[in-house]
């Protein structure tokens, strides 16, 4: 009884102080000239209560009530919601410098290891060194070129299997192919593990569990109490609820996976040799980055440096790239014109009986790419991309937005606007036949990879493996529904997932060999 008394008056303490913070949050809200419109909140918890479902169709659904630019309280954190291009654009160019930093989350500064990350880390000199450390050694085209077996290996390998399922005519899981696709190739260029191979260090169902469950940690769907509720009182409950406790045993697991592949790297070579060549995976690459810098130089990287880089490539690169095929395997079984349409442009144009395809191959066939801006746009696989935080007042749309606030951008919305785009929940890759607008952060229509200085600097690795997949499968297989299945509208288009929104039920479709 002594202990439930103790327990009481602390959270209604802990209440009270909070409760003083919100008065004082609203008074300074008010004092902006002109803020951006608000739904009505709740004592302590804000407009948390109005995100009962995915984050993306909640904040669409607030958008078309309250326009393109609306103020959320979730707990005691301000947070503006962008639904419109040009919103997105005053946001990632206009004050893109401004608006460039990155809110501090439990699980975000856990998983990053302090933020030695790239994706995660705030906005100042360190995160400036490691972008430009991604951009020039790990991403660059050159060094993406020079991956280009790897990813044909693998897709030969993915093609392989699917053949033998064709052989039976039985139904494949394209969601499982893709993801062991993706995973394959990024285990391969990032970690210089084989996934394919005995002996790979854990299995592809552990593999898959591992980033389902980080995204969900760092998502705005997952409800972690300190997040929103700075101070005492989120501490208190996050013990309660046992939210620290998840984070701890998902990073301890995360961390041995890391702690293993860079301990495989740091063991002696039989031949001796030191350094790195052109081909060498991006954790080889690190730790020679890390064997030769000198003592005085002012950036330092260690192992929590190149394990919070680790964590960016193995959750953001392994699912966005298979859950991006996934939606234009889905969008084309759906559309049957379509799909035929890009069969013939693709067959007639590399020929009969090719044996395998090259990513010389993918730059003959412009209907693709086509077919991949028009996925992008409507199932972007990170639909709220990752929130931003203001680092001074800045003006969106003509509205006032204090320092310390959550930007969170839509791409969803912006893709669906129907001031923007003609029939919008329509599949129609024609739509950019005669557009300009690209996916490279140059158009505010189309933002599956952001735009301006946090922008994904893995869009090219990213892309190339999505254009070869898909390529591949379109090529050599035609694709009819299984047993059971009348009519390509009985497909299921629910979404799931956190950070990343994904088809919840798994694609199944059964291949036939092309001859």
């Amino acid at each position: 009884m002594a202990i439930f008394l103790y327990f009481s008056f602390v959270f209604l303490l802990l209440t009270f102080l909070s409760l003083i913070t919100i008065v004082r949050k609203a008074k300074e809200t008010k004092t902006l000239m002109n803020p951006p419109p608000s739904p009505p909140t709740l004592p302590i918890f804000g407009n948390l209560h109005q995100l009962a479902g995915l984050p993306h169709r909640c904040f669409h659904h607030l958008s078309i009530k309250y326009g393109p630019v609306v103020l959320l309280h979730l707990g005691l954190v301000p947070a503006v919601i962008i639904s419109s291009s040009e919103a997105a654009e005053e946001v990632l160019r206009t004050n893109d410098l401004a608006c460039c930093s990155r809110p501090k989350t439990l699980a975000t500064g856990k998983l990053s290891y302090g933020f030695k990350d790239i994706s995660f880390a705030q906005y100042g000199e360190y995160w400036r060194e490691m972008r430009k450390l991604a951009v020039i050694e790990l991403f660059s085209l050159k060094k993406v070129h020079s991956f280009k077996n790897i990813r044909e290996e693998e897709v030969r390998f993915m093609v392989k299997k699917v053949s033998e399922s064709a052989l039976k005519h039985s139904p494949v899981d394209l969601s499982k192919t893709f993801f062991s696709l993706t995973a394959s190739i990024i285990c391969r260029v990032a970690l210089g593990q084989n996934f394919n191979e005995s002996g790979f260090v854990i299995e592809q169902d552990k593999i898959e569990e591992l980033v389902r469950e980080g995204e969900a940690l760092v998502a705005l769907g997952t409800f972690t109490c300190s997040d929103f509720f700075p101070g005492g009182l989120g501490r208190f409950l996050d013990w309660l609820l046992g939210g620290q406790e998840r984070i701890n045993k998902v990073f301890e697991d995360l961390d041995a996976f890391y702690q293993h592949v860079i301990d495989d790297h740091l063991k002696p070579k039989a031949d001796g040799k030191k350094g790195v060549d052109s081909q060498a995976d991006i954790v080889a690459l690190l730790l020679d980055v890390m064997e030769k810098q000198g003592k005085k130089d002012y950036f330092q990287l260690n192992i929590s440096n190149i394990k919070g880089v680790l964590m960016d490539i193995f959750l953001a690169g392994v699912d966005t790239g298979a859950i991006t095929m996934i939606w234009a395997m889905t969008e084309l079984v759906r559309n049957p014109k379509v799909m035929r349409k890009a069969q013939e442009e693709i067959r007639t144009t590399l020929g009969p009986n090719k044996e395998k395809i090259t990513e010389e191959d993918v730059d003959k066939v412009d209907f693709l790419k086509l077919i991949i801006k028009e996925t992008f746009r409507l199932h972007p696989a990170a639909p709220l991309l990752l929130p931003r935080e203001t680092m001074s007042h800045v003006k969106i749309n003509g509205y006032d937005i204090p320092p310390k606030t959550q930007i969170h951008l839509n791409v969803w919305a912006i893709g669906r606007d129907p001031k923007r785009w003609t029939d919008p929940d329509k599949f129609n890759p024609e739509r950019f036949a005669d557009s300009s607008v690209d996916f490279r952060g140059q158009h505010y229509d189309l933002l599956p990879f952001g735009a301006g200085r946090r922008s994904c600097p893995g869009m090219p690795m990213a892309v190339a493996s999505v254009e070869l997949g898909l390529l591949s499968l379109l090529y050599f297989f035609d694709w009819e529904l299984p047993q059971g299945m009348v009519s390509e509208t009985d497909i299921d288009m629910e979404e799931d997932g956190n950070l990343t929104i994904v088809k919840k039920q798994p694609l199944l479709l059964v291949p036939v060999r092309h001859h």
